[in-house]
């Protein structure tokens, strides 16, 4: 009787062991899941990515923004993905243009002169994904940052455009690759 029930304990411990062996199997077979430490979602078949130089349509053209832009957005696609970077179009490709880059009062002091001024760069971004078209938008991404009046904007200039295309960058990457 004794020997019985040890062999139905094993028995049922070796099933459970299978059933177990069996379910991991079947999740890791069953599912497709990238993951990585930006939070990228890029499916395994893409292999490169292109980025278009974005043009400076804006009413007030500042000389290198355009090339500054790009040149974030290819830093940020090499750093936080896998895909190589390619001269033609890749197998996801970004293209656009900056469409506003310009500075205005934002509030007013008690001497009705402008307290603070909005400075702020838009950009309107195609994304192309010839891997999964359903990723694919067309959308225009804007962002601003605050400075005092009594700063010239060109004193401030360059490192409130170097921040706003870091944010302009990040924003476009999560929309290309963070699917959520």
């Amino acid at each position: 009787m004794e020997l019985n029930r040890k062999n139905t304990v094993r028995l049922t411990n070796c099933r459970f062991s299978v059933f177990i062996l069996i379910l991991v199997l079947a999740s890791l077979c069953g599912c497709k899941v990238t993951y990585s430490f930006s939070g990228a979602s890029i499916s395994p078949l893409a292999r490169t990515f292109s980025i278009q130089y974005f043009q400076n349509r804006a009413p007030i053209v500042q000389p290198g923004l355009g090339q500054n832009l790009t040149d974030a957005l290819i830093d940020k696609c090499k750093a936080q993905t896998s895909l190589k970077y390619t001269n033609s179009v890749g197998d996801v490709n970004f293209e656009g243009e900056i469409t506003d880059y310009n500075t205005k009062p934002l509030t007013v002091g008690a001497d009705a002169q402008a307290a603070t001024n909005r400075f702020t760069i838009s950009v309107k971004v195609k994304f192309t994904n010839s891997i999964d078209p359903t990723l694919n938008f067309e959308q225009t991404f804007s962002r601003f940052e605050d400075y005092n009046s009594n700063l010239d904007l060109s004193a401030v200039e360059q490192n409130l455009s170097n921040l706003i295309i870091e944010m302009l960058v990040e924003d476009i990457f999560n929309q290309a690759f963070v699917n959520w």
